[in-house]
């Protein structure tokens, strides 16, 4: 009897299989990133979230719920405030960057790479430095008090921005702009210009074809910019620490000062959960009135 004949891989099968493991392999730095530098994290914070203890003495995890009752209830104010100014910061930040991305996009021309570096041109300067700049801005004797107060004296005198709500709003409308400019530049950027031109030749008028075809095209774009600016004007701290007062302070300002003042670790934990899953929340509540979920799947 003559043995059986080992099977062998046909020399083209390795290749195949790799070549079916390279999007996986390509994926793998990036997966094992946001798992360490994120979802591990992520635990952590909810484990400490049902912690109790003290520095002194070490924190361990029992399970209560209290940090979360403490997180609803004391902090109404400052969940009032992170909800209100983002939200308000947001919609500035659309209402004044969405004929910017349009002129860059369709009216631009050579100029358009100097428009963009204009756009991103305060990321070089540190965001704590424009921060703090807003101060000398919206100061009592800044430039837009004095001219309005001792030149135009349309203002009294006793009349002041800083520390108020309007200077933590107008800090965040500032620092997040970029963010969302670009993300409807690149939507309105693909539009093919054809289209418009064939909307004019069925005798739309710009308005029209504005509403129903530029602006439902640039969507994605919208839904971007307004999740990369609503998030971080959400969570932000610096803006109402430097240009605001105690009575504007934001949930972000509590979580600082509960994880590096008062070491109450479980309660910093809590908020800072809290504060993400409301932030889900409302994505999804956006993105479903936006007829955008797709993106968010």
């Amino acid at each position: 009897m003559t043995a059986p004949s080992l099977t062998r891989t046909p020399p083209g099968a390795w290749r195949r299989r790799l070549l079916a493991l390279g999007p996986y392999l390509l994926l793998a730095p990036g997966l094992l990133w946001l798992v360490y530098f994120f979802v591990w994290p992520a635990i952590q914070m909810f484990l400490m979230s049902i912690s109790s203890g003290s520095l002194d003495n070490g924190f361990r995890v029992t399970g209560t719920l209290r940090p979360y009752t403490d997180a609803l209830t004391k902090f109404s104010t400052q969940w009032g405030n992170s909800l209100l100014y983002g939200a308000i910061s947001t919609t500035l930040d659309f209402l004044i960057g969405f004929p910017v991305a349009y002129t860059i996009a369709f009216k631009g021309g050579r100029y358009k790479n100097l428009l963009l570096f204009m756009v991103i041109a305060p990321f070089f300067t540190s965001f704590l430095i424009r921060t703090i700049s807003w101060q000398i801005l919206l100061g009592d004797e800044g430039p837009i008090l004095s001219f309005l107060k001792h030149t135009l004296g349309i203002v009294p005198v006793d009349f002041s921005i800083l520390y108020s709500p309007i200077a933590v709003i107008s800090g965040l409308t500032y620092n997040f702009l970029p963010f969302m400019i670009l993300p409807m530049y690149v939507a309105l950027e693909k539009i093919d210009y054809r289209l418009l031109e064939a909307a004019g030749d069925l005798y739309g008028s710009s308005w029209q074809t504005f509403r129903r075809v530029t602006f439902p095209l640039a969507l994605p774009g919208v839904f971007a910019g307004s999740i990369l600016t609503f998030i971080p004007a959400m969570g932000d701290y610096v803006n109402a620490e430097l240009l605001g007062s105690p009575k504007t302070r934001m949930i972000g300002n509590v979580i600082q000062g509960r994880f590096l003042q008062s070491t109450d670790y479980p309660s910093a934990s809590a908020l800072s959960l809290l504060l993400m899953l409301g932030i889900l929340i409302a994505v999804a509540i956006y993105a479903r009135a936006l007829g955008t979920e797709d993106l968010t799947g």
